[in-house]
């Protein structure tokens, strides 16, 4: 299968213009004709920065699953609920459904998304036996999972929104949702990061430039 890059073709990351470049970018950075972007077959330390993000966000997991994510004070009572604890509430008062949902969304979505990425990451560094197309479907699940994540947050939300419009309670975050939240930032920028076409450089059977000088032979950087 022949790509993108071995034609000399590359897309603007801001609009999309698949453009060929010309022998005559060498010395120079490439530029989409269209936004005037810069061009490069592959985003520059695009793997660095996903595994930075991700790293993070694993470290972040522990704050946001051990601290409570919310206190709901009635008459002057309350105790704090972790994720895992909240579900368990929910599922003693039978509400199995949400209590499902949460623990989909709150509890194993963040790790799914990090696994899956951090696999992405192996792929690219050791050629793991792994096609780029099961790549590509997994990076697309990634993207797609990535929106509920923040379920936990907005049911805070709107669980304070109504616990305050009817005087009944008092509903506090506590630093699990902050933690939490920041968990839910870094693995959609990590998902970002992560540069696709990197993973179809392994049907690449020539070997990757590397002299010091990237843009020697067609004027945009490589990763």
């Amino acid at each position: 299968m022949v790509t993108a890059k071995q034609q000399g073709l590359a897309r603007c990351d801001h609009c999309g213009l698949l453009c060929r470049v010309s022998v005559a970018t060498s010395r120079q950075h490439a530029q989409c004709p269209r936004c005037g972007a810069a061009l490069h077959y592959r985003r520059r330390r695009s793997l660095q920065r996903c595994w930075a993000l991700c790293l993070a966000a694993t470290l972040l997991l522990i704050p946001a699953n051990v601290l409570p994510i919310m206190t709901v004070i009635n008459f002057g009572q309350g105790d704090p609920d972790t994720i895992i604890s909240g579900v368990v509430k929910l599922w003693q008062s039978g509400l199995w459904g949400i209590a499902s949902v949460v623990f989909i969304a709150s509890v194993i979505v963040p790790f799914v998304k990090i696994a899956i990425l951090v696999s992405l990451m192996l792929v690219v560094h050791w050629r793991l036996a792994l096609s780029p197309r099961q790549c590509m479907i997994l990076y697309r699940f990634v993207h797609l999972i990535g929106r509920w994540s923040m379920l936990d947050l907005f049911m805070i939300s709107i669980l304070a929104t109504v616990v305050h419009m009817g005087n009944i309670a008092l509903v506090e975050a506590g630093p699990g949702a902050t933690a939490f939240a920041a968990v839910v930032v870094l693995t959609m920028l990590a998902a970002n990061q992560l540069d696709p076409r990197l993973l179809w450089d392994q049907l690449d059977p020539t070997p990757k430039i590397n002299d010091g000088n990237p843009n020697k032979h067609t004027g945009l950087t490589h990763e």
